[in-house]
């Protein structure tokens, strides 16, 4: 017997009464049991069953007692169901609040380890080139990866109000590209701690080197091709879906939190045989 999506009441209440009756003997045949409509948005019909000989008057008052029964588990069950509701906003509310407490204590932290990739030459154009996921929206003719050599520091900056939002700022030396010492990319965050809403910062293009026009010539040709692809810089200037935004979540939740993890630069692989040493020495001295 195939059953359409009843009403919790109505599935709860006749399907519980009938099956018992069936087990009992109350019903001489078991097709008679209710048969569902799947038909139109009306909730689900019960066919109404005749009475085997074994039936009578006490069959209404077991119904009846049965579907009291159910009805004050229901509202049981519903009463739990408040108190853990309860529970869950309250415990949403206290890692807010335990988060924004981090973000303070972190933010000397993130100073000084800024401090520290200023003395490292196109760290941050590193991170992002070789990040597995980021690279694949970097223009393929490299002149994206030329203006991302120029990003002194990144930041990302929580607000006090951790449900409130968060901004991410790109910090750029003089460069030949744009006039803009920073680009700011910001999302404010709803009720339900999703981005609604983003903006980003303007970019003030030098004369003929205006890279947006030319990604968008770039995706127009991969369209034609079947193979439209998003770019970095058309990455950050799209505001059109702030809560399916990928790569602002990579960046604040892998980049911005572990940068070296990414980081790649040539000549680093006698650093990566010392570390290794290193590692082999601790455990030794461990055993």
């Amino acid at each position: 017997m195939v059953i359409s999506r009843p009403t919790l009441k109505s599935f709860g209440t006749c399907f519980t009464t009938n099956f018992w009756l069936l087990c009992k003997g109350n019903i001489n045949n078991k097709h008679e049991v209710a048969k569902m409509s799947t038909r139109g948005p009306s909730s689900r019909k019960i066919k109404r069953v005749e009475e085997g000989p074994n039936g009578g008057a006490g069959s209404d008052a077991i119904n009846q007692q049965i579907e009291k029964e159910i009805c004050q588990a229901l509202s049981d069950v519903n009463s739990c169901q408040k108190e853990l509701d309860k529970l869950n906003d309250k415990a949403s509310n206290e890692k807010n609040q335990v988060e924004s407490k981090y973000n303070k204590l972190r933010k000397p932290y993130h100073d000084k380890r800024a401090a520290v990739i200023e003395r490292i030459p196109e760290f941050w154009a590193n991170a992002i080139i070789t990040h597995p996921q980021i690279w694949m929206f970097l223009d393929e003719d490299d002149e994206e990866e030329d203006c991302l050599r120029f990003l002194k520091n990144l930041e990302v900056e929580v607000c006090d109000n951790v449900v409130d939002g968060f901004r991410i700022k790109f910090i750029f030396d003089k460069n030949p590209f744009f006039h803009n010492a920073e680009l700011i990319k910001e999302f404010h965050l709803g009720p339900n701690v999703e981005p609604k809403k983003s903006t980003s910062t303007l970019i003030k293009w030098k004369k003929n080197v205006n890279l947006s026009n030319k990604l968008s010539q770039i995706n127009k040709a991969r369209m034609k091709r079947g193979q439209e692809k998003r770019t970095f810089f058309s990455w950050f200037s799209d505001n059109t879906d702030p809560e399916g935004d990928a790569i602002a979540e990579v960046i604040k939740n892998e980049l911005w939190s572990n940068p070296l993890t990414f980081y790649s630069a040539p000549g680093m692989e006698d650093y990566d045989i010392l570390w290794e040493d290193e590692e082999e020495m601790m455990d030794e001295e461990s055993d």
